[in-house]
């Protein structure tokens, strides 16, 4: 009997394939909170545990990869990405201080191609693993005539739990407090559009090998995003109340971000000197034609999370992150003294926050 549906360009027989490709890789983030398994109308959460805090604050987080999600179509690898999601997501509720408890993600397509569903989503689960986060639905949509049949685009939400005497943010940040640098394992999932129009210019393709980037273009790109919230949270833990606020350098930069999350009218200047940005950073904006300085607004060159601590727990911050193979170091310190503040990058997204400038040469 024909399938209208079908006919449609909807091929639902691949989308029920592609739920039993990725169901184990699911199932293997569900831990004894998690209710009802995979293929529920909604996911399941028991949070029988929040009557326990004093006053417990969900904490709420939802995002995508962006352009970078083209490079992975262009060399046909997909089992990057999902990682991409979950630190874009669950790496922003760790910034408060909270513990993810669960994630949905979602994937639009303009063909469901069970095999590629499956190893997007088999690295959000391996993503969600690594943070302690279960992986508890999704949706798969078909989208023909609206996507290309071998175009997808991804996004996923997060939700966790901090208690509100545990919150990390700007209110409690001092004079003094030593700013942290988290070392990136690349470009993580910003910036992909400049990245796209550099090569482009150059007319660089993504399948090309060249030795600036170690071999083959797409796949130096594709490096996943480093997840940084186990980490993180063993470090609260070890020692409370020393991180005052926590900054995840994602879209806007590097100055822009910090200054997100620092009071007003305190300010920062982050010394460039302590650290060499990664190559692939040089390399681009070698072919880009312009100063590395000129794409802090865009890229982390390097930097992938920043921690304001307490002066006198810096040093065993850095130790500890070390020890959990999380390079880091001190690029600066916050003041509250008065001063002029030209030149310095003044709060972010809507936030009204502390001002922060770059100064200084990069190492290497």
């Amino acid at each position: 009997m024909p399938n209208p549906y079908a006919e449609a360009g909807v091929d639902t027989a691949a989308g029920d394939l592609a739920v039993e490709l990725m169901k184990s890789a699911v199932s293997a983030t569900h831990n004894a909170s998690v209710l009802g398994g995979v293929g529920g109308f909604a996911g399941l959460y028991d949070v029988s545990f929040l009557k326990d805090f004093s006053r417990p604050l969900l904490a709420t987080s939802t995002d995508g990869v962006g352009t970078k999600v083209a490079i992975a179509q262009a060399i046909d690898k997909h089992d990057t990405i999902g990682q991409d999601l979950v630190g874009m997501v669950v790496d922003d509720i760790v910034v408060v201080g909270a513990k993810p408890m669960f994630m949905t993600d979602y994937i639009a397509c303009g063909r469901v191609v069970p095999a590629r569903i499956a190893d997007i989503v088999a690295g959000i689960a391996r993503g969600c693993a690594d943070t302690g986060t279960a992986l508890v639905g999704g949706e798969t949509a078909e989208h023909p005539g609206l996507l290309g049949p071998d175009d997808y685009d991804v996004a996923g939400a997060a939700v966790g739990a901090v208690e509100a005497s545990s919150q990390l943010g700007a209110h409690l940040v001092q004079d003094g407090d030593v700013v942290v640098a988290i070392a990136s394992s690349g470009l993580h999932s910003n910036g992909f559009s400049l990245v796209r129009h550099v090569l482009g210019q150059r007319g660089v393709g993504y399948t090309d090998s060249l030795p600036e980037f170690g071999g083959l273009v797409g796949e130096a790109l594709l490096e996943p995003t480093r997840l940084y919230t186990t980490p993180l949270l063993t470090l609260l833990d070890a020692f409370p109340g020393a991180v005052h606020s926590l900054s995840h350098v994602t879209g806007g930069g590097i100055a822009a971000n910090l200054a997100r999350v620092l009071p007003v009218g305190s300010w920062v200047e982050v010394d460039r000197a302590t650290w060499e940005p990664l190559p692939v950073f040089r390399v681009l904006a070698d072919m880009a034609g312009t100063p590395i300085e000129d794409t802090e607004g865009t890229w982390n060159l390097g930097i992938g999370m920043f921690a304001v601590v307490a002066a006198a727990q810096a040093d065993e911050v850095i130790a500890s992150l070390g020890a959990a193979g999380m390079a880091s170091w001190s690029v600066g310190a916050v003041s509250m003294s008065p001063r002029e503040l030209d030149g310095f990058e003044q709060g972010a997204k809507g936030v009204d926050g502390g001002a922060v400038r770059l100064t200084g040469a990069y190492a290497g």
